[in-house]
């Protein structure tokens, strides 16, 4: 095996590194979702951490890694006698690709063995692999919402279930989870976010000094890994130790009556969602108490629970910024403290009491005490580093907006978000797995049955049955009884929903500013992301405005950097309307070359007028608008004008687009509801006034 990146090694991220040793200490802490910039060593802390967990002793033979002292009763390899032979392995550290298969993560049934044998044929997927030790989760938030599920459901039961065709396989899966993201690339849904005990931010240093000696020791690493590794090997072993002592610890740390209260009181204030936060947090204070050393839990402990616990559990939609309100955590803490409560003030660090965050040594080990070929120069760990300052907001420069006296106004606040009606790509699509439009899936409705190309994943039963009856006689069948080969094997064909690419261009022209509509324009959009989101589909964002148009948000699957580019958006000058357009027709042809599978929707926000990008703009704009028709790009115009005279031009670029167009408030998906309740209000009126 090839040598790994020591931990102890590892620069700064403090908050990453206990975090992963919490669930080292307590795996019933629910694992850890890391969030942050590419770079920034995500992957080689948790390949490090593998490398500090203990020895597994296992049952022999045993594909589902039985533990000998406790072995599973219904383990498909069993039963185990209580005296088998066992072996010693090191602790497993498994990776799920994100393009992996149901199959793949669950295991899959031989169907061909289990109808031609009757034998429950059972391979086991990377859930049974990962059993009693490390599944670490690279993009988690660009896997399949079923494998989600799947993942963290056996995560959260300790069990993994496998269920087909009558076929029912059930074996142990308790691991930590250990999950990474990058958050411009999408979210997670909010119900998945809470399914992770603990989650962290990182992000690199901007201390030139931590910057150097990350540098200098991957470049020592890469040089010579063993020599490197075994620079190390003291604090690694001392640290394991420290592991193995925490969990012998864990059994006897109690968790007071005050401090119970304090841990719900703290999840009341930031008004989270049921009841597994409070779970969390009492599980994360006691390992922290236990990793420091203690058999009581402190406000301190609770206070970086919370730390820990709480920040992805209190967002209330996908454009809330993470994070937690250190003062009110305070506040709270200090309201319900106890009477005797102990004073948890840190003392100053004594030799090897802990690390930099104090505590009585509930830290992690310095760094800048490592060997003494690596200490020229190597700084101690500091708290978490400022982040960068923030980008400024765009304007129109490089010539591609209006210039001085173009009469350009500042971004306009947007209104707020509604429920939009469902917008869709009429046909039958083959994308990824979401909630927009009709698409061939592997979960859904069966629809029908096919012969399977490859492997058999989803057997349609009646089907295969039908395939083969014809043929019994010529099989030499007489008797009850049905010989199936493969060839009469169908495979089920599901459908689903599909997630699509919702690509947006939106006027930001003088036209759409000089009538205050702006505020209720970026409304509009804020709810079409917000739907996006919800439906699991990528989105992208072009504005169009003065001399040109611009690709504000290339395709992505982060709603919230869409949001922040449209909260920028300023507005004025003329209307390139042809410019948007051609400029979206170009975005989606490199798009369906990336992504041949992923169907668009383009979405046009717009008045219809066009000013700007030469001597005839509307029928530039026209003809602009036929490429896309001739693609077969599924197209809504949302209609901004407003006014007692109306042109109806938005109605016109529609029918050229081949779509449909909507008013922002025919958008709303109450519209119709909102006006039938109009008509019956206007309606008992009338009958009020006739019996009066």
């Amino acid at each position: 095996m090839s040598t790994r990146f020591p931990f102890t090694a590892v620069v700064g991220m403090d908050d990453l590194r206990l975090a992963l040793l919490l669930n080292a200490v307590s795996p019933a802490v629910g694992g850890v979702l890391v969030r942050g910039e590419k770079g920034t060593a995500k992957s080689t802390a948790v390949r490090a951490l593998a490398e500090l967990l203990p020895a597994v002793s296992v049952v022999a033979g045993c594909r589902f890694s039985c533990d000998p002292g406790a072995p599973d009763p219904g383990c498909p390899d069993g039963p185990h006698d209580a005296g088998a032979p066992a072996d010693a392995r090191p602790a497993r550290m498994v990776e799920l690709p994100v393009g992996a298969s149901e199959d793949r993560l669950v295991g899959a049934l031989d169907i061909e063995k289990a109808l031609a044998e009757g034998v429950k044929a059972f391979e086991p997927g990377l859930l049974a692999d990962a059993h009693r030790g490390i599944l670490y989760v690279d993009e988690v938030n660009l896997l399949s919402d079923h494998l989600i599920d799947h993942l963290l459901d056996a995560a959260a039961m300790g069990s993994s279930y496998v269920e087909r065709e009558g076929v029912s396989v059930r074996h142990a899966a308790r691991f930590l989870l250990v999950g990474t993201m990058n958050p411009e690339e999408g979210e997670l849904r909010p119900q998945l976010l809470d399914r992770f005990g603990l989650t962290v931010e990182v992000a690199a240093s901007r201390v030139p000094e931590q910057r150097v000696e990350v540098v200098r020791r991957r470049l020592a690493f890469e040089d010579d890994p063993s020599g490197f590794a075994a620079r190390w090997a003291g604090e690694e072993a001392a640290l394991r130790e420290r592991i193995v002592a925490a969990r012998e610890l864990l059994p006897r740390v109690t968790l007071g009556d005050a401090v119970l209260l304090q841990i719900a009181a703290t999840c009341a204030a930031f008004e989270v969602d049921g009841m597994r936060a409070d779970i969390v947090m009492a599980r994360t204070a006691t390992a922290l108490a236990a990793w420091a050393g203690r058999t009581e839990v402190s406000s301190e402990d609770v206070r970086q629970a919370a730390l820990l616990a709480l920040p992805h559990r209190r967002r209330r939609n996908p454009f809330d910024a993470p994070g937690l309100d250190e003062d009110k955590l305070d506040e709270t803490l200090e309201r319900f403290k106890g009477e005797d409560e102990p004073d948890t003030d840190p003392e100053p660090d004594g030799p090897g009491d802990g690390g930099p965050d104090g505590g009585g040594g509930g830290g992690i080990p310095p760094q800048g005490e490592g060997p003494a070929p690596q200490d020229s120069g190597a700084p101690e760990d500091s708290p978490s580093p400022e982040p960068a300052p923030a980008p400024a907001p765009q304007n129109s420069g490089s010539g591609s907006g209006p210039g001085p006296g173009s009469g350009e106004r500042a971004a306009v606040q947007a209104a707020e978000p509604f429920r939009t009606k469902m917008l869709s790509v009429p046909g039958l699509g083959e994308g990824a797995a979401g909630r927009r439009s009709r698409a061939r899936t592997e979960h859904g409705r069966t629809t029908g049955a096919t012969r399977p190309r490859g492997a058999l994943t989803k057997l349609h039963l009646a089907a295969t049955v039908h395939a083969a009856a014809p043929h019994q006689k010529a099989r030499g069948r007489s008797g009850p009884g049905l010989v199936v080969r493969r060839d009469d094997l169908r495979q089920a064909t599901r459908e689903g929903r599909e997630g699509n690419l919702v690509l947006f261009a939106v006027d930001a022209s003088g036209s759409m500013a000089a009538r205050q509509r702006m505020g209720a324009v970026k409304g509009a959009v804020l709810s079409l992301l917000l739907d996006a989101y919800q439906r699991r589909d990528k989105v992208g964002l072009i504005t169009f405005r003065g001399r040109d148009a611009e690709l504000a948000l290339p395709p992505t699957s982060s709603v919230d950097a869409a949001a922040a580019r449209l909260e920028q958006l300023p507005t004025g000058g003329r209307t390139p309307l042809s410019a948007g357009l051609l400029k979206a027709h170009d975005v989606l042809r490199v798009e369906r070359l990336r992504d041949p599978s992923r169907r668009p929707l383009l979405v046009v926000v717009t008045d219809g007028r066009a000013t700007g990008g030469g001597p005839d703009p509307l029928a530039l704009a026209a003809r602009a608008a036929r490429l896309h028709a001739a693609d077969g790009t599924a197209s809504v115009v949302v209609d901004c004008e407003t006014g007692p005279v109306r042109l109806g031009l938005a109605g016109n670029l529609a029918r050229e687009l081949g779509g449909t167009a909507v008013t922002l408030d025919e958008l709303r998906a109450d519209a119709i509801a909102g006006l039938v309740r109009d008509v019956r209000d206007v309606q008992d009126n009338r009958s009020a006034r006739r019996a009066a």
